[in-house]
């Protein structure tokens, strides 16, 4: 394969998650949501994977035919905003007003958010919290707090996103990338070991993913904390 190739093949590697993204779609208006995540975390593998081969294949220099940033914007939203606040609400996990006021936040604020070009720092992490709802719900998911739990998460987050606190980037933060790297990849174990016993309260998982989940939300700020917002 030529260079230029290799470049529209990453390009092609990204769209597939929008096809991810129906499937999992399409579980949640069954309301399979142990399948809907499974697909989602398939999305999340490929959106971890198509980053670094798109650096390494220079796919705006090689393929810009593609806008691969616009892309990915694309797909993220559908993947770590909309489906995940639909399935939020649509599971009553958050139900009535509650639920409504999930939806807006989340969906709402994360507009917002993938617009922001002042959304990276100087070390390529996240000014804010990213928009990861995907992530986060799933958890809720595993451990079924009250609804109140849920939307003071909601809300704390959704500010969060216009906040200059650091969130750690897994693979494009160097800083404790040692750590983070190997946590991140944990996550999608136990995520999708939470998934695939459809949440079972007693499984170890939810441990792996308390664990997991903690560091990766306050990893940034504890650097900042020590480093400096531009360490």
């Amino acid at each position: 394969m030529t260079i230029a190739q290799k470049a529209l093949a990453v390009h092609l590697l990204t769209a597939t998650g929008a096809v991810f993204a129906m499937l999992s779609m399409l579980a949640a208006v069954d309301h399979e949501w142990a399948l809907m995540f499974l697909w989602l975390i398939v999305a999340f593998f490929v959106d971890g994977i198509d980053g670094p081969l798109a650096r390494r294949y220079d796919v705006a220099t090689n393929a810009p035919e593609f806008d691969g940033v616009l892309l990915d914007l694309i797909i993220d939203y559908l993947t770590y905003v909309f489906i995940p606040a639909y399935a939020l609400y649509g599971s009553g996990l958050m139900d009535g007003w509650s639920g409504w006021a999930a939806i807006i936040i989340i969906t709402f604020a994360s507009a917002m958010y993938f617009a922001d070009t002042r959304m990276k720092t100087t070390d390529y992490s996240f000014s804010g919290f990213p928009g990861c709802w995907n992530m986060l719900i799933l958890v809720l998911f595993a451990l079924k707090p009250d609804w109140w739990v849920c939307l003071g998460l909601v809300t704390a987050l959704a500010i969060t996103m216009f906040v200059p606190i650091k969130f750690v980037h897994p693979v494009r933060t160097k800083r404790w990338q040692a750590i983070t790297l190997p946590m991140a990849l944990a996550w999608v174990v136990f995520a999708g070991w939470a998934a695939w016993v459809d949440f079972d309260p007693g499984s170890w998982a939810h441990y792996g993913l308390i664990v997991t989940s903690i560091y990766l939300t306050l990893a940034g700020a504890a650097q900042q904390i020590v480093y400096g917002r531009e360490g």
